[in-house]
């Protein structure tokens, strides 16, 4: 017996047949519609990068536990790439030359981490970024938290749906060490801790503060400042509100499209200032769709000239639950609009010219690639989708007509070759 390899995709990746390939597609297809309409243009990179820039960049969690590495003929150490931003960073720095700054880039990568599969994470995900480079400006946070709510609105969500937590780094750490009394050393752990707050329960988070070195009375001044909301902003030194594009964000006419949350961190290293996460509101998904912030010099890894940048990045798989969650996931489209059927084999060319000319139309239309009978390819019509047949038989075709005819009425017609067209269209309307 011949021993045949597993059909399976390896663990943490997906198949996509078509009808789930069509769902996708709708979905990004509103994505790019509504990118493109604030201006953003599209780019892409190469799949395979230098591992240095994850482990310079990215932070140690994709660095040391996610990458997927290996090492080139040359002795090279390439990553395939966890994600876009160091990518377009270089991208950016090797083309600052050229460009108008600030630009607005988006793109739509395919990324590997490895991770353990479960509900929101697989080992290889598609995910929408959108960048603002070359501004500091707070109008930057402004355009993309209007963009965020637009994507969301795209893909028929509505703002009740969702919620966008913000915060900015400089401002927790200033709470952290004036309020909280956590030492230079010990921020980078406890920023940690606090991405990791609404995982674990208080006993768990409780024991890994102590481990950090903040005892009992720190944990729970670090609990009171986390849950503050925006009064933990009466609190902190005016100097370090002043330079906040965030709380400018919140003082302007854009502040209901956020909700300051001194619980946002955001694991990867490079974001700099402000950070926020998009939240799914139902119970039924209570959990984070995509997230983003301002970088003030990712750049820097390429060039001496400092590119602030702002951006985000909206994976394929929380979103697809987020549309199922919410029944807004599209239906498949069909195979066809339009089968064009021979009666006899002969007729195959005349059939596929009739074809040629309603594909020329803008229908999607298929011809049998093998004939059967009548009955049994109406049938076949019937369950790809389409919703109009036209056969070409040979007294009609002999006098230049053919039938169209309406699987959903049952309906037909003789119609001259020059009216097909137009008949199969009003069919389809």
């Amino acid at each position: 017996m011949p021993e045949y390899l597993p059909t399976a995709p390896y663990r943490g990746t997906r198949d996509f047949l078509p009808p789930e390939m069509s769902v996708r597609t709708q979905v990004f297809g509103h994505l790019y519609d509504v990118l493109e309409r604030y201006g953003y243009q599209r780019y892409d990179g190469p799949v395979l990068e230098s591992a240095e820039i994850y482990e310079r960049k990215s932070g140690q969690e994709i660095a040391d536990q996610q990458l997927y590495t290996l090492t080139d003929r040359g002795g090279r150490r390439l990553a395939l790439r966890p994600e876009m931003t160091p990518s377009v960073a270089r991208m950016i720095a090797g083309n600052a030359g050229s460009l108008q700054f600030p630009v607005r880039w988006y793109s739509h990568p395919n990324c590997h981490r490895y991770e353990r599969p479960q509900r929101g994470r697989v080992r290889e995900h598609w995910q929408i970024n959108a960048d603002i480079f070359g501004s500091d400006s707070a109008n930057c946070e402004i355009e993309i938290f209007e963009l965020v709510h637009d994507l969301m609105r795209g893909v028929g969500a509505t703002d009740d749906m969702f919620v966008v937590r913000a915060n900015d780094r400089n401002l927790l750490s200033s709470a952290l060490t004036d309020l909280v009394g956590v030492t230079a050393e010990q921020l980078p752990q406890v920023f940690g801790l606090v991405d990791r707050w609404e995982k674990y329960d208080r006993e768990t988070l409780a024991g890994q503060a102590e481990e950090i070195g903040l005892p009992d009375k720190q944990f729970e001044k670090l609990a009171d400042v986390l849950g503050a909301g925006t009064a933990l902003l009466d609190e902190l030194p005016e100097q370090v509100k002043e330079t906040s594009n965030l709380v400018k964000v919140l003082a302007s006419e854009a502040a209901g499209l956020v909700r300051f949350d001194p619980m946002i961190v955001r694991g990867l290293a490079y974001y700099t200032s402000t950070v926020f996460e998009v939240f799914d509101t139902s119970p039924e998904n209570n959990r984070a769709l995509f997230g983003g912030g301002r970088y003030s010099d990712l750049a820097g890894m390429f060039t001496s000239q400092q590119i602030p940048g702002i951006g985000f990045g909206m994976g394929d798989v929380t979103l697809m639950d987020f549309l199922g969650t919410h029944g807004l996931t599209p239906q498949p489209r069909s195979e066809v609009d339009v089968v064009v059927i021979p009666v006899a084999e002969e007729l195959a060319g005349a059939a596929r010219q009739v074809a040629t000319e309603l594909r020329g139309a803008g229908m999607r239309t298929s011809t049998p690639l093998e004939l059967r009978k009548l009955g049994k390819e109406l049938g076949r019509a019937d369950k790809a989708g389409a919703k109009a047949v036209v056969i070409v038989g040979q007294e009609d075709w002999a006098a230049g007509n053919v039938t169209v005819r309406s699987l959903a009425t049952r309906e037909q017609r003789v119609v001259a070759l020059t009216e097909a067209a137009a008949a199969v269209a009003e069919l389809l309307a």
